[in-house]
C-alpha cells in the first residue's frame, strides 16, 4: 500500500490544499494548511507528492486507509487468476467418455479457465501418430462452446496436446 505524509511530516513551505468538500483552496503555507485542519478536525495528508507545490487534502486519515484498502481488495477480486486446466485422452477412450470430457471442458471455459487438451500415446500406439492427432482433432471440435486456439495442436514425445480457451 502507498504511504503517505500527513500533518507534520509534511516538509514542504507551501501546498495546493484541497479542502473536505473536494473544492480547491489555492496554494497557501504548509503551516496555515495545518491550522485549519486541526480548526475543522481533519488531518492534512499529502495525495500529490510529485507535483509542484504538493497536493494535500484534509481528510480523516482513518477512513481514507480504509477506503484505500477496500478499493485495493477489490481490484485484487477482479483480477482473480485464470488456471490452466488440463484434460487427457487416449486413443482408446470411448465415445461417451469423450462427451463427458466435452462438456466438463465447456464448464471450465465458461469460468475462464485456459483448457490444455492432451492426448497420450503408451507402447505401440506411438506408431499411429496421425491417428492420433486426428481424433484429438476430432475430439476439440466436439466440444459445445466456440473455442479459440491459443496454441495449435503441438508434438511431444508420449502424444500431442492443444491449448484452448473460449472466445
Amino acid at each position: 500500500m502507498k504511504r503517505f505524509r500527513l500533518n507534520n511530516y509534511i516538509r514542504v513551505l507551501q501546498v495546493r490544499l484541497i479542502d473536505e468538500k473536494d473544492e480547491q483552496v489555492g496554494v497557501i503555507d504548509t503551516q496555515k494548511a495545518l491550522d485549519i485542519a486541526r480548526e475543522r478536525g481533519f488531518d492534512l495528508v499529502e495525495v500529490v507528492p510529485n507535483a509542484q507545490p504538493p497536493v494535500c487534502k484534509l481528510l480523516n486519515f482513518g477512513k481514507f486507509l480504509y477506503r484505500m484498502a477496500k478499493q485495493e481488495r477489490q481490484h485484487k477480486a477482479k483480477q482473480k487468476k485464470s488456471e490452466m486446466k488440463s484434460i487427457r485422452i487416449s486413443i482408446n477412450t470411448g465415445k461417451n467418455d469423450l462427451e463427458v470430457k466435452a462438456k466438463k471442458i465447456a464448464e471450465f471455459l465458461d469460468q475462464g479457465h485456459q483448457i490444455k487438451t492432451e492426448i497420450i500415446l503408451n507402447g505401440r500406439e506411438k506408431q499411429h501418430r496421425e491417428l492420433a492427432r486426428k481424433k484429438l482433432q476430432d475430439f476439440i471440435s466436439t466440444i459445445p462452446v466456440a473455442i479459440g486456439v491459443v496454441q495449435a495442436i503441438k508434438s511431444t514425445p508420449r502424444g500431442f496436446f492443444i491449448v484452448i480457451n473460449k472466445i
